[in-house]
Order: structure tokens, then sequence, then C-alpha cells
């Protein structure tokens, strides 16, 4: 296949995009995001772990949806969501990219704290409250490894591909940024950060062809984040 014909076509309809969208906006934000987690929160009593399984739930909800709706029917690779390789000549960019994700995402949370917005949500605050090695390494594992993982495949590489077919490159990096910035629901004080960052994560999946680096970059960002919070 041509290095760039993933973005002229694909074997999908517009029902496995409103399913996973049902899948995504309705049984993991309905269930898994306050019956499921409410369920964790009452085991555990503490946010970090109970955010941590969510993520963990939402991940595995995500991929088997990928999986058995978008890829098992029409029995397709996980190529077919960006999950391949990629030319060396775009490493040396990687570090620029995740340089400009950093800048634009500092600038957002600036302008959203002149608002009186902050972007910290429970999670980080149970982390702050319980600083040690344990609770730093489950926020690397769940915002570093987990988190970049499911959510590059799913808005980058099936949602964004979907849209970048039909729409052309524009409206598919807005859309599909709206989408997983609206997924993050109800963090509302996060969202513009999570918008602008699904805007980078797009237009490097768009250049690269694969999820490989936004996984990368996303990864690198949210640990970053993850060792200032238990550092702050």
């Amino acid at each position: 296949m041509d290095v760039s014909a993933w973005k002229l076509k694909d074997s999908w309809t517009c029902k496995e995009f409103i399913l996973l969208l049902l899948l995504e906006f309705v049984f993991v934000i309905v269930v898994v995001k306050y019956g499921v987690q409410s369920l964790y929160l009452s085991l555990f009593s503490n946010t970090l772990y109970s955010g941590t399984l969510t993520g963990l739930t939402i991940a595995i909800v995500l991929m088997s949806g990928i999986y058995f709706i978008a890829l098992r029917p029409k029995k397709l690779s996980w190529k077919e969501v960006g999950v391949r390789s990629f030319s060396t000549k775009y490493w040396w960019k990687i570090p620029i990219w995740l340089v400009i994700t950093i800048v634009t995402s500092v600038a957002m949370i600036l302008l959203t704290t002149l608002v009186g917005n902050s972007v910290d949500n429970s999670k980080t605050e149970s982390l702050q409250q319980n600083i040690n090695l344990f609770t730093i390494l489950i926020g690397i594992i769940s915002a570093g490894i987990v988190s970049p993982v499911y959510e590059e495949i799913f808005y980058r590489g099936f949602i964004y591909r979907w849209l970048r077919v039909r729409l052309g490159m524009k409206w598919g990096i807005g859309i599909s940024s709206l989408l997983f910035t609206l997924a993050h629901f109800p963090t509302l004080n996060a969202m513009p950060v999570n918008f602008i960052n699904g805007v980078v994560f797009a237009w490097v999946y768009e250049k690269t062809g694969s999820v490989i680096p936004p996984i990368i970059i996303h990864g690198v960002f949210n640990t970053i984040a993850v060792l200032l919070t238990a550092t702050g």
C-alpha cells in the first residue's frame, strides 16, 4: 500500500463510526466514568487508584471496540488504525513536536489560569497528597503509557482517519480534536489543553502515517506532567 493511501480510503462505513462514538460517549462516559469509577472509589477510597483503574477499564473497552467493531468483521489488522512503522526521517522531528506540544499547552494553561481556572483534577490532587515512588509509578503507567496508547489508536488511528478520508485534513483534525476534548468531560478546566494537544497529535499522525510518534509525544508529555505534579 502506498504510504499515503490511508488518507484516501478505508474499509469502514458510518456504521462503525457511529457505533464507536456511542461506545465512547454513551457507554464509557455514562457507565464507566460514573458507574464503574464510583465502584472503584468505594472499594479503594482513593481517587488516584480509582482513576487509574477507570483509565485501564476505558482502555480495555475502547480497544475491544476497535477490534470487534472496526477490525475483526472486515478481517483487518491493527495497521489499519495506525499501528505501523514509520519513516526514520521523522525520528528527529519527534522532539520538536514534543516541544511544540509543551509550549502550546503551557500557553493554554496560562490563559486558563488568567480566567480563574486550574488544570488540576481529583487524580492529580490525590497524587500530590500522597507522593511516594509507588504513586508516582502508578501515575506514569496510567498517564504516560496506558492513556496515550489507547487514545492515539482510537482518536487518531480510527476517528481522525475516518474523518480525514471523508472530510479532508482540516476538518478531520478539527472534529477529531473536538471529540477528543469532549471525551475528557467532566474535567472542563483541562479541555482547552486537550484540544490543542489533539490538534498536534493529529498533525503528527497526518505527517507520519503512524500512531507511534503521537503515542511517544503524548506519553512523554503526560509523564512530564505527572513528575511536575509530584514535585510541585
